[in-house]
């Protein structure tokens, strides 16, 4: 994965300010994760209720819940629930091998007619309930259960197979995460190992549903986050509700097979005004999982890293939109489509290198996914894919080091040793773990436009590198000293002069983000424009903050 560019690092466009005031400022810190629960048997429901949406709106919907406790869950989460209607439904966690089995219950209303769900990518049995078009289904009151193994790691859609126009733009979707069998040796070693260390040594919890997303040595990674696209027209709901408050007024549907029990829901023209990740829109999507305020919308689209982490992205495309969603910072290796890795076409073994690890190992075929700016998401499709965060192609030290510190600060003056690929990676237990050392000690700018006259580290703010406003560090730099190892002693009014080593940073007036964390935030956001929108207002829709922090910020997605 090649370095990131600077259209990517840059922090001054005013739609990142206004993100960052609109969410990281009104927002409470949130951590995401790839929760759901646990089988290998599931018991499924299907029943209405409203999504809460920023504007206010409570949009009768449909979905998919449990009938009754789970199994289990993973990861372990605060506030940990499954509700018996949720958007998108729960995520089905298994390991591949598994013999699964899913019973769906029939709670909608009866005007409703039938449901069920189907499970692309597994040879499906089912039993019970009525036929179907695609499958058997559940009629009103009634259930039906499907059986199947789990043939293939990776992320996987489930949707209903019941007049999936109306159904599905209901709300009845949700994933399943197939689990390998076997972790690749490789991730425990090297990187993996350090970057293990690293969590350890700062006291973080691994949420990891496990260490690889296939039984593939080039599949290792650090965090993994489930992000499920979607959107809804408001009109078909409204137009469900009455059509299912009429039916139940009139009591046309109290005598059994009476033709008058339906819906008529027209589904088209699409005109979509709502734009959603995991069943939720910006800025909601960034509070807790299982925040109380969203009862039947648990998970959030939250991603955080540090430096030097491999992120696994699951995504898959819920809704009729094509979403092309532009993950700034760096580009996107595509691992797998629809549980299928990407491979090359020797079957010869192959000597590969997994990522920007530089962990080596032997494999059947080489990976030969895409590195891809913009990633796709296809309705119907998953995909799995790699993203990861250094600083590498910045040109300057994101941790403001200095060769010589004033300051009294020992951070200021941390080394940086360059192993074989150029990272900082012999010190797990450091804040500059996996910095480029290439970069070690260089100021932002050579004569940046604040109060130093040359040399850098720049004090800023200049208003071609970044900008003021709610929740600015006070520097470009990591960490929550950064300000001090960026710089110089703070100035003092009336008695500094102009160009004296001293900084400006951090005035008292300025609202900063919490004491341990200065982080950088990058937007994460559809290019179809009006995606980023709720019901035609910005910031909203499609659209959330990926935070990177050092290694100081314990990330705890346990919240």
């Amino acid at each position: 994965m090649r370095a990131m560019n600077m259209k990517n690092a840059t922090f001054t466009t005013q739609l990142f300010l206004a993100l960052v005031v609109a969410t990281l400022f009104l927002a409470p810190t949130a951590f995401a994760a790839a929760p759901g629960i646990t089988g290998p048997t599931f018991n499924l429901t299907a029943q209405p209720a409203y999504l809460n949406q920023p504007d206010g709106e409570a949009v009768y919907s449909w979905g998919y819940g449990c009938n009754g406790a789970p199994a289990g869950f993973a990861p372990t989460l605060t506030n940990q629930a499954c509700p018996s209607m949720q958007v998108p439904g729960p995520t089905l966690i298994v390991t591949e091998g598994t013999a699964v089995s899913v019973t769906l219950t029939n709670q909608l209303p009866t005007a409703a007619g039938n449901t069920s769900i189907l499970f692309p990518g597994f040879t499906v049995t089912p039993s019970g309930g009525v036929a179907g078009l695609l499958t058997q289904e559940a009629a009103p009151g009634g259930s039906v259960t499907y059986t199947f193994t789990a043939s293939a790691p990776g992320t996987h859609a489930y949707y209903s197979g019941t007049q999936g126009d109306l159904q599905i733009e209901m709300g009845l979707y949700g994933a399943v995460i197939v689990l390998p069998t076997s972790v690749p040796a490789n991730c425990t070693t090297g990187y993996h190992s350090l970057n293990s260390s690293a969590r350890t040594a700062h006291a973080e919890t691994d949420f990891r549903l496990s260490s690889a997303a296939y039984d593939h040595p080039g599949s290792c990674y650090d965090r993994e986050y489930l992000f499920q696209w979607a959107e809804m027209d408001s009109r078909i709901h409204r137009q469900a509700l009455a059509q299912v408050t009429a039916t139940v007024a009139s009591g046309v549907c109290a005598t059994a097979g009476n033709a008058a029990c339906r819906l008529n829901v027209q589904t088209e023209p699409y005109h979509p005004a709502y734009f959603l990740i995991n069943g939720r829109s910006m800025p909601d999507l960034m509070d807790p999982n299982f925040a109380g305020e969203y009862p039947h919308q648990p998970y959030n689209a939250n991603p955080h890293i540090h430096m030097g982490e491999l992120m696994l992205i699951r995504t898959i495309g819920q809704g009729r939109w094509q979403h092309p969603f532009h993950e700034h910072a760096n580009h996107v290796r595509i691992l797998a489509r629809d549980g299928n890795l990407q491979l090359s076409g020797s079957a010869t073994p192959v000597t590969f290198t997994s990522g920007l690890t530089g962990d080596t190992g032997v494999a059947a075929r080489g990976l030969a996914g895409l590195l891809m700016f913009n990633t796709d998401t296809t309705p119907g499709e998953s995909f799995d894919g790699i993203f990861y965060f250094t600083g590498r192609g910045l040109n300057w030290d994101p941790y403001g080091h200095h060769p010589v510190s004033n300051t009294g600060d020992p951070l200021a003056t941390l080394g940086c040793t360059a192993d074989v690929n150029g990272y900082n990676s012999g010190a797990p237990t450091a804040v500059n773990f996996m910095e480029w050392c290439q970069d070690h000690n260089k100021p932002l700018q050579v004569a940046p436009f604040g109060d130093v006259a040359a040399g850098g580290p720049a004090t800023l703010p200049d208003p071609n590198v970044l900008t003021n406003g709610p929740w600015y560090g006070g520097t470009p730099y990591f960490g929550p000293d950064a300000s001090l190892r960026a710089s110089m002693p703070a100035c003092v009014a009336g008695t500094n002069p102009l160009n004296a080593n001293c900084t400006t940073l951090n005035p008292a007036n300025l609202q900063l983000n919490p004491a341990n964390e200065r982080g950088w935030a990058f937007m994460w956001h559809s290019h179809n424009e009006r995606e980023i929108t709720t019901n035609n207002v910005f910031p909203g829709g499609v659209l959330m903050m990926l935070l990177v922090d050092s290694r100081e910020f314990v990330i705890d997605e346990g919240m």
